[in-house]
């Protein structure tokens, strides 16, 4: 299964596919996309910013651009939407759907959504619509097929915010956090430090760090470290800069600090880390 809708003249895309015909990169190329991965029939291997992750079975893992995806060709057992910026801007559009720093983040630990019983059904009848709308051309296809991916967005938001650590969390707190995750995507190369956030949102780290207990039990640092790793990664993999120069991209006095970083949190050096890394991707 292979659908693919493409409008002009902004060249929006949409592509629903179960990659039983090639790979990722093949279906696709190398753009900017977000990505929607439905491992509905059975698990799915993926790799993924460089490391290799198991998608159960009835789990949807939702990744932005930033994230680097892996799929061998004609896996089976997965569904995947996949997306770019003009066909649908998840932060132009998030007053719609509310899901920009929540659902989708810069971080190498993209979200995943598992599908009770029940929504599994809800899911399998909203794909049936999709197919629907792929095979039907007329001058609001686009405008259908956006409608259905807000939903699929919007039911995911609503299974994802019960799977919180306080599922009764109320909006104002989460989007306190939202908030923090959108300023981390947009000052990680500058500011390290929990203080730095907590300052701009007028807040102290303790609440903060009280925050992310009540959400999902990860430490805000641990949100800074993950996306300055996610970026260091991109940038091994994707450029020229050698890890000096991407130390100080990335806000390192001295690229023995950033080597050190990138170990702790990674388990590799960045040279190491590269030169496996390759063979994968």
């Amino acid at each position: 299964m292979n659908y693919t809708y493409e409008e002009f003249p902004d060249k929006g895309r949409f592509t629903l596919t179960d990659f039983n015909c090639a790979s990722f990169e093949k279906r696709l190329g190398t753009g900017d996309y977000y990505k929607i991965i439905w491992a509905k029939n059975e698990d799915v291997d993926i790799g993924i910013d460089g490391y290799q992750l198991i998608l159960k079975k009835n789990h949807i893992l939702f990744c932005t651009p930033l994230n680097m995806i892996h799929l061998e060709p004609f896996i089976k057992g997965a569904n995947s939407f996949i997306f770019d910026r003009e066909f649908y801007c998840i932060r132009d559009h998030d007053h719609e759907v509310s899901c920009n720093g929540f659902l989708f983040l810069g971080s190498s630990i993209p979200v995943m959504v598992e599908l009770p019983e029940k929504e599994q059904k809800s899911f399998e009848l909203l794909l049936m619509f999709f197919i629907e709308e792929f095979q039907t051309t007329d001058q609001i296809q686009g405008e259908m097929l956006r409608v259905l991916l807000k939903r699929l967005i919007i039911k995911s938001v609503r299974l994802l915010k019960n799977t919180l650590v306080d599922p009764n969390m109320n909006q104002t707190k989460i989007d306190a956090i939202r908030q923090f995750n959108l300023l981390v995507e947009e000052h990680f190369r500058e500011k390290h430090k929990v203080a730095d956030y907590a300052s701009l949102l007028n807040k102290s780290p303790k609440t903060l760090s009280n925050l992310f207990a009540k959400y999902n039990n990860i430490l805000p640092l641990q949100v800074i470290n993950n996306r300055i790793i996610l970026e260091a990664k991109k940038l091994l993999l994707y450029s020229e800069k050698s890890s000096k120069e991407i130390a100080y991209n990335l806000g390192f006095t001295e690229a023995s600090h950033f080597s050190k970083f990138f170990k702790n949190q990674t388990g590799s050096s960045p040279i190491n880390f590269k030169k496996n890394t390759l063979n994968i991707f």
